[in-house]
């Protein structure tokens, strides 16, 4: 059986987020670029991909790098893309410049390829606008949902889970900041709603596996509902997303599979997930094998 993890083989690639638009899925990448022989973690930019099946994959030019926010000394962390209002918003983590630590910055354009621009001028969120002491990493991950009412919501973190109410265009923090309890929230959110339900995944302890919780409300409370799934092969983080594409629902995660890859050289890849009755989650068992094309009936 042909292997179709992980998906990119190209080129090293990580923390996905990923967008259906007008039948076209858009997968957006870290892209893991260390030089040879060292082990740590060097991401400049992030990596465009598009697909019609989710296995045959186009590859795009970077449609953003670190230092195209002015404001940002480099290090592209994790991302999530939406499309709101006939834009595509592009929240991402870098370094700031003056602030200490990371910040959430945010970009936008008129195509899912991009190019993005810096829609600010400055960052979303920084360490000092915290209801804690921030730590180096604390602004890491964004995820941002757009709420049933027209409302956009951004979760990120390390080590504690942060949320906030974003403003009508999504520049603008409209409200606190706030907590969200989540046992052993080590960083990598993904929020998202399907039917009636919230979900909150999110990389669970160290190394990380992917755990999630479920809420009625985006406010909460939140319940832990458990495992997604378990470790990844030959590499020590995770961050999900997931994408409910032609009937199916699918979960992207990373992993160290490609040749010389490992927690610094990681791959994307993408398996089917399920639901139970209830909503909750079956744990996804991640394979080489990923998915096939399926065949589109005859009309």
């Amino acid at each position: 059986m042909k292997e179709n993890n992980p998906i990119i083989r190209q080129v090293f690639t990580a923390d996905p987020t990923v967008l259906e638009h007008q039948g076209i899925v858009y997968l957006y990448t870290g892209h893991d670029d260390p030089p040879s022989g060292l082990e740590q973690y060097t991401m400049n930019d992030w990596l465009c991909f598009s697909s019609a099946d989710l296995v045959h994959w186009n590859a795009h030019p970077s449609p953003l790098a670190a230092t195209d926010y002015t404001w940002a000394s480099g290090d592209a962390f994790a991302s999530k893309i939406i499309y709101h209002n006939k834009r595509f918003y592009f929240f991402t983590a870098v370094s700031h410049k003056r602030i200490p630590g990371k910040a959430i910055g945010v970009a936008t354009s008129e195509s899912p390829i991009g190019p993005f621009r810096d829609a600010k001028g400055k960052a979303l969120i920084t360490g000092d606008m915290l209801p804690v002491v921030a730590e180096e990493k604390s602004n890491l991950d964004p995820s941002v949902i757009i709420d049933d009412d027209g409302r956009g919501y951004l979760f990120w973190g390390h080590g504690r889970c942060f949320y906030t109410q974003l403003s009508e265009n999504l520049l603008e923090v409209e409200d606190e900041i706030r907590q969200v309890q989540l046992p052993r929230f080590q960083e990598g959110a993904h929020v998202y709603k399907r039917g009636e339900h919230y979900y909150l995944m999110y990389g669970y302890g160290s190394p990380e596996r992917v755990a999630y919780a479920m809420s009625d409300d985006i406010h909460g409370p939140w319940k832990f509902a458990g495992i997604v799934n378990e470790l990844a092969g030959n590499c020590e983080t995770n961050r999900p997303a997931t994408l409910d594409f032609k009937g199916n629902s699918y979960f992207f995660y990373h992993n160290g599979a490609l040749p010389n890859g490992g927690s610094h050289r990681r791959s994307v890849c993408v398996d089917v997930m399920y639901y139970n009755d209830d909503g909750t989650i079956k744990k996804v068992v991640t394979s080489s094998e990923g998915i096939e094309p399926r065949e589109e009936p005859e009309k």
